[in-house]
């Protein structure tokens, strides 16, 4: 990937992982742009977003099983956020392939 494209995407992507409003800002700002670094990110918040709410009903009924897949997934979040500010298209462990083929159509 160009360095340019990076660059013009870092912002939108660092903004990706700043909670679910922060992944629907980054969505909206590059829907003009199409920028692929920026979507890349965004897919990998997308996806886990999506696992923080499946875990989220999950802690209703087994809450220390809950517990442990939402430390499991704030890690996951880490390594995804240091990869966009880095300027790398790092996926996830284990599920970003995933969500970058459940997601494709975003970008």
């Amino acid at each position: 990937m160009e360095n340019q494209t990076i660059e013009d995407g870092k912002t939108v992507a660092i903004i990706s992982y700043i909670t679910w409003i922060g992944t629907l800002i980054a969505f909206i700002m590059n829907n003009e742009k199409h920028n692929s670094f920026a979507a890349f990110h965004i897919r990998q918040m997308i996806g886990l977003s999506l696992f923080s709410i499946i875990i989220s009903f999950i802690a209703r009924y087994v809450g220390f099983v809950a517990g442990i897949f939402g430390i499991g997934l704030f890690v996951l979040w880490i390594i995804g956020f240091i990869g966009a500010i880095n300027g790398e298209e790092k996926k996830v462990p284990l599920v970003g392939d995933l969500f970058q083929d459940w997601f494709k159509g975003i970008g």
